[in-house]
């Protein structure tokens, strides 16, 4: 599946920590962007999305992950040095269900 412009590897019972959605704690999330499907030894690839294909989940948590230090800077010149930290947003999900009509 697709989403926050990544891709990830699913399988139901999958706990997936994505890029932040808008969603609360205990909602269900639908993905529609999936690009890959295995069952029953069985391969179906989409151009790029499989259409009638799709991946339920469960919204855990909202959260931040650790802050990084990102330090800018350059050698031998004088006032060029810049730190700036960076928290990135997440969305933590339990699959549930991954969906295929043939």
């Amino acid at each position: 599946m697709e989403t926050g412009g990544k891709q990830y590897r699913v399988a139901a019972g999958d706990r997936l920590r994505i890029e932040k959605i808008d969603a609360e704690p205990g909602d269900t999330v639908k993905f529609d962007r999936v690009l890959m499907v295995t069952a029953d030894d069985r391969v179906s690839v989409g151009k790029p999305y499989l259409s009638g294909a799709s991946v339920t989940g469960e919204v855990l948590e909202q959260g931040r992950d650790k802050k990084i230090l990102v330090f800018k800077y350059k050698n031998k010149s004088k006032q060029s040095r810049k730190l700036t930290g960076h928290r990135q947003s997440f969305t933590d999900i339990l699959i549930n269900d991954i969906a295929f009509k043939a």
